[in-house]
């Protein structure tokens, strides 16, 4: 979404997965490609992920791919005829090399079996 690149900052927003894909591995693998393009390939210090403060299950699965969480922005924007507080969470740059050693080990073929199903979630990484 906001994209700085002068403070080399980036920010990933509109996340929004099919009931097909929740539950898988491909969410987490899209994740980890585009965090891995953002510090490796762009060389950018920061990845941003916002949301609704009231959202759970996206303050939830930011906790889970590794994001921090950094505080609440009250009545950032009117949403749907509301205010509504932004939960903020970001990744910085010397975080990235643990979080993609987690993750490649998470993603691993013999992290899954035969249905797909996870061995071990990503926090035991």
């Amino acid at each position: 979404m906001r994209i700085d690149r002068h403070h080399r900052s980036i920010e990933m927003g509109w996340v929004i997965y099919s009931d097909l894909l929740k539950r898988s591995k491909t969410p987490t693998e899209a994740q980890f490609l585009l965090m891995q393009y953002v510090f490796d390939a762009l060389q950018y210090r920061r990845y941003e992920w916002k949301c609704d403060a009231l959202n759970q299950r996206s303050r939830h699965a930011a906790a889970r791919l590794g994001f921090q969480y950094e505080g609440t922005f009250r009545n950032a924007v009117v949403y749907k005829g509301r205010n509504r507080d932004t939960a903020w969470f970001s990744i910085i740059a010397e975080e990235w090399l643990p979080l993609k050693t987690a993750f490649t080990r998470y993603l691993a073929a013999d992290n899954f079996n035969q249905q797909g199903q996870q061995r071990q979630p990503l926090r035991h990484f």
